[in-house]
């Protein structure tokens, strides 16, 4: 008897699929843009218009997602494009969320489009597995008119893996028994977080499954990859460490992670991500009517190091400036400003509902002036599109204005690319 069983929740086509939904309610389209080429997508005027999403039709045609959409429509002529919509996304994120919530208090967030379900005495509660997981597949796709994979096994990680296999619209298992069968055979690109140099250092060392990556000299991989090395031989075997996911966790609060496409090593670069991660922090509070009491930031450097800092705030707020000003002290009382990063993470903490604000006479902040202006912006965001309003230090950069969530997919294509 299996005492604990972890279901991971990915939504298939997530911006896609929840954009269509939204433009089928308002009337905008008369076809499902699932049933035709269709693709979420960034301003095909700037440097980095590309495909955030695409429909399956639009794959068949081999639209992929990460590439320019110049190329996708030289693939695709009749291709549909239609931009992001923040707002859309962070509601359907929260309807599946109360919904996963109905049969668990364990519902761990692990980006805007991805979640786990942890069940403790999992039979005792619902028997076969696979049966209530092909249940609750269900009943997502008729209550909320989405599809997702359901990915099952013991533990996060495996679970998580499992959800990546054939999509879409499946559940599958793979519990650490069914690992040789299922997980050995694959690509070690298949493994979480082994990126795409990871993967071509392994390939020239004679590693191409994650079979050979299981059964490899562990001195030999910490020799050419360091403890990075000794990390994928642990997921190899379907080990996860009792961190691994921590700093993504966001259960406790509402927070925000982003892999960086290169390494940060400047304070500016790291100054840009925190903004760009507070101000996806400050949409998502305002948009939930919730304030945070603490502010907690987490880094992880190039060598697999993580560190975290939390501090409490003076009074509660929603203001992504104010977020910001935390997270910047924090990240400095623990980094030295050039060791490489190539995670941070921003968390606000401590949720409440509470109006109230303990003003100081050391601070002449017009606090109110920043959040009538910060719902204002918001509601430009959700009118027009994430990047319809951004600072003005985003607009040079490659930087995206809000990381983190909705960006998930961005980033995996500046990751690509590199």
């Amino acid at each position: 008897m299996r005492n604990k069983i972890v279901f991971h929740i990915d939504v298939n086509s997530a911006f896609l699929s929840w954009s269509a939904l939204e433009r089928l309610k308002s009337g905008l389209d008369s076809v499902d843009l699932r049933t035709v080429p269709s693709a979420v997508g960034g301003d095909e005027e700037a440097r980095h218009g590309v495909v955030l999403a695409k429909s399956s039709p639009a794959k068949k045609y081999g639209v992929t997602t990460g590439e320019p959409l110049a190329a996708a429509k030289r693939k695709c002529p009749n291709l549909i494009v239609i931009k992001p919509d923040f707002a859309v996304y962070v509601e359907q994120s929260n309807r599946l969320r109360k919904l996963l919530a109905k049969y668990t208090d364990q519902v761990i967030p692990y980006s805007i489009d991805e979640a786990w379900a942890e069940f403790e005495g999992f039979e005792e509660l619902y028997c076969n597995p696979e049966q209530f997981a092909n249940r609750l597949r269900e009943e997502i796709k008729q209550t909320l008119g989405f599809t997702v994979n359901i990915g099952i096994s013991t533990n996060r990680l495996l679970a998580k893996l499992a959800g990546d296999f054939k999509k879409p619209d499946l559940v599958h298992t793979l519990f650490p028994e069914e690992v040789p069968k299922k997980l050995w055979p694959l690509s070690v690109d298949n493994l979480l977080f082994c990126g795409k140099s990871a993967a071509q250092k392994l390939k020239s060392l004679g590693i191409y499954t994650i079979g050979d990556l299981a059964h490899a000299d562990l001195g030999m991989l910490r020799a050419h990859l360091k403890k990075h090395g000794e990390a994928l031989y642990e997921y190899a075997w379907g080990r996860e460490p009792a961190d691994m996911f921590d700093m993504q966790e966001e259960n406790k609060g509402c927070g925000n992670s982003v892999t960086t496409p290169e390494d940060v090593t400047t304070i500016a670069y790291a100054r840009q991500i925190l903004l760009s991660l507070c101000e996806t922090v400050g949409i998502r509070l305002r948009a939930d009517q919730r304030k945070a009491q603490g502010v907690s930031v987490g880094m992880r450097t190039s060598t697999f190091e993580n560190s975290s800092r939390q501090m409490q705030l003076d009074s509660a707020t929603d203001v992504t400036e104010e977020i910001y000003k935390a997270a910047y002290t924090l990240l400095m009382r623990m980094w030295d400003g050039h060791t490489p990063l190539r995670l941070l993470n921003v968390t606000a903490t401590r949720l409440t509902s509470e109006e109230y604000r303990q003003y100081s006479l050391f601070d002449q902040t017009n606090y109110e002036k920043l959040e009538k202006a910060n719902k204002a912006i918001d509601s430009i965001r959700a009118k027009f599109g994430e990047n319809a309003v951004m600072r003005a230090s985003f607009l040079k950069s490659n930087v995206s204005p809000t990381s983190g969530g909705l960006n998930r997919e961005k980033r995996k294509e500046h990751l690509e690319m590199e």
